[in-house]
């Protein structure tokens, strides 16, 4: 399990949006090549989608679900399917003028193929560093917009 925070110059609320609309996570979430719905019903606990991501090079899909649906305080996607099995919730405080949102992320080498493979122990080290960089991404994306 790893944490991570940033602090966003934005309410909670709007950033809570953000981190809901799942179809804006290739914007943010680097590995994230392309999130499909599996309904059309609003984002809430329980919403399903389908994330294409780049891991090492090759392209894996994970059946991803809405585990925490807490507006403007929890928000969390849960991997049902794939590899490199996941859980990152997110919790959003107020903070100032903005919002200090924290990132706990579990996260496995599980299901990693060939010489990726033997990574499986650092893997959770080396997602940290990319969702390090990913809540740096979306705290441009929201403050610039």
């Amino acid at each position: 399990m790893f944490a991570i925070s940033t602090e966003i110059g934005a309410p909670p609320g709007e950033v809570f949006a953000y981190l809901a609309r799942l179809d804006q996570a290739p914007l943010w979430l680097s590995a994230v090549q392309a999130v499909e719905r599996r309904d059309a019903e609003p984002v809430g606990r329980g919403t399903r989608a389908r994330f294409t991501r780049n891991i090492g090079g090759r392209l894996v899909e994970n059946e991803v679900e809405v585990s925490e649906f807490e507006p403007n305080m929890t928000f969390a996607l849960s991997s049902l399917t794939g590899p490199t099995p996941f859980v990152y919730r997110y919790r959003l405080d107020p903070s100032g003028d903005g919002t200090l949102l924290r990132l706990e992320g579990q996260i496995s080498g599980e299901g990693l193929a060939g010489p990726f493979a033997l990574f499986k122990p650092l893997a959770e080290t080396f997602f940290k560093r990319g969702m390090a960089a990913n809540l740096r991404t979306l705290k441009r994306l929201i403050e610039g917009a």
